[in-house]
């Protein structure tokens, strides 16, 4: 009889610092508290390496090295030594793809673990870009952890972060490399690292047998407690470092027959790794006074945290379509940004907004197009399908009001619409304000034009002129 632990951290979107973080009280209010932070990370690793030594596997699910200041403008590098310092046994990736899979490639050689993916393939000759599988033995348990990256990169996101690659589910080679990992191998247990999000992963254990952990990522789950599919023991823990996933297995011939979870907040009663959080003060030494000025205050706090619509989007969409002068504005459904109390904002506070920081575009688009683009985009958030769902929320919009039923089939979930109170015209055309090609593929419209102002430069001119900013309370969708 073996004991093993599993940690995880996924979707850290390059959070290196603790932060304020909604968690709900034991009457399911949202209040805020400080959580996260990759020294106190490292030093919950420590203790627990310290009391299983030998027993420990930790596992990075990805959207590690993108979302924050600090980490774009670095292109990811900045985060390597402290991620590397947390000694993991292997990570897949999502956003990292934003720094092109050139950048991808930069970031591994620099990890001392590897980056897994069965699911990425060159298109020039379609072998695999990443490695696809990585073997660790803990306690004499021999184990094989397979990777699968994101599969909506090539779908859903700017170009750029694809080039010369294409993106699979995985689940019609996930067996083959099941098989591949028990009979060549020889492993006794076989872990899957997973970026698909919750739903893929469950449809995917339920079609895939043989798979005895699934350490699920991207749609930031905070699971207090795992699911079993298919025997595959499923667990996720949240986004922004502030929480990690602690799994322990008892292995019996070869085989889980006991397990115990726990979602562990990382918060002041976890100590901090010293050596890490020197590598944290570092790298942020270069961010420098710009970053922590105050550019205004909030009147309530700003988050993400909601499917049909957020705060935190009602006060991107507000200042983008202030700054290009039209009363309809559209976003999209990001999951990335630790909240912000009401109260001071700073420079650092919208790059962890947007940390892209795009410059906002216009486009005239017919009432068509726009009904069109908010069915696909209801299809990718509700798809019956979860293979179909293609990551994040309900497109965030301004000067609309959107009544959808989201059980209905694809291209028919749209019961009303309306733009300034009135009903959308099919053949009218709208001039609206939007950011990043998620916000308006380009698939639709005419006469798109890029301005000379950015998402932040917007936002910021926004607190300069008003001093004090409250998110909008007009509705803009509404599930009926």
């Amino acid at each position: 009889m073996t004991e093993l632990t599993f940690l995880q951290i996924n979707d850290l979107h390059g959070y290196v610092v603790p932060h304020p973080e909604m968690v709900r009280d034991d009457h399911g209010q949202w209040q805020f508290t400080e959580l996260g932070g990759l020294a106190r990370i490292a030093g919950l690793f420590d203790a627990v390496r310290a009391e299983r030594p030998d027993g420990v596997i930790a596992l990075d699910n990805g959207d590690t090295f993108h979302g924050t200041h600090v980490a774009v403008v670095s292109k990811g590098k900045s985060l390597i030594p402290m991620m590397n310092a947390l000694k993991l046994d292997a990570m897949t990736v999502h956003w990292e793809f934003a720094y092109g899979p050139e950048g991808v490639h930069e970031i591994g050689r620099e990890l001392n673990y590897p980056i897994l993916g069965t699911n990425v393939f060159r298109k020039a000759d379609d072998t695999l870009f990443l490695k696809p599988i990585t073997m660790i033995e803990r306690s004499g348990v021999k184990i094989a952890i397979i990777g699968l990256a994101c599969p909506i990169v090539d779908k859903t996101m700017p170009v750029s972060f694809s080039t010369g690659v294409y993106f699979t589910i995985g689940n019609e080679d996930l067996a083959a490399w099941i098989d591949h990992a028990r009979s060549k191998e020889r492993a006794d247990l076989i872990v899957v690292l997973s970026h698909l999000g919750f739903p893929q992963d469950v449809k995917l254990a339920g079609e895939v047998g043989g798979i005895d952990i699934l350490v699920s990522g991207h749609t930031h789950n905070r699971m207090k407690e795992p699911i079993v599919v298919n025997g595959a023991i499923i667990f996720q823990s949240g986004c922004h470092g502030s929480f990690i996933g602690r799994l322990d297995v008892t292995v019996e011939g070869g085989t889980i027959s006991a397990h115990r979870h726990g979602l562990v907040p990382i918060d002041e009663h976890v100590p901090e790794n010293q050596a890490v959080r020197s590598m944290v003060d570092e790298a942020l030494a270069g961010e420098g006074e710009a970053m922590r000025e105050v550019v205004g205050t909030v009147t309530a706090p700003l988050h993400r945290y909601a499917m049909i619509s957020a705060p935190m989007d009602d006060v991107l969409l507000e200042a983008i379509t202030e700054a290009a002068g039209t009363n309809v504005g559209f976003s999209n459904g990001w999951r990335y940004g630790a909240p912000i109390p009401a109260g001071a904002v700073t420079v650092n506070d919208l790059w962890n907004i947007i940390p892209t920081n795009p410059p906002i575009s216009v486009v005239d688009l017919t009432g068509d197009e726009i009904r069109q683009m908010l069915e696909d985009n209801l299809e990718a958030t509700f798809a019956a399908n979860a293979y179909e769902q293609m990551g994040g929320f309900v497109k965030r919009m301004r000067g609309l009001l959107m009544y959808f039923k989201a059980e209905n089939p694809a291209g028919h979930r749209i019961d009303r619409l309306f733009i300034e109170g009135k009903p959308v015209e099919r053949e009218r055309t709208y001039t609206v304000a939007f950011v990043t090609e998620q916000g308006v593929p380009k698939k639709f419209g005419r006469n798109r034009r890029k301005l000379e102002v950015t998402a932040i430069e917007a936002m910021t001119d926004l607190f300069k002129r008003r001093g004090t900013v409250t998110p909008s309370s007009e509705t803009t969708v509404m599930e009926v």
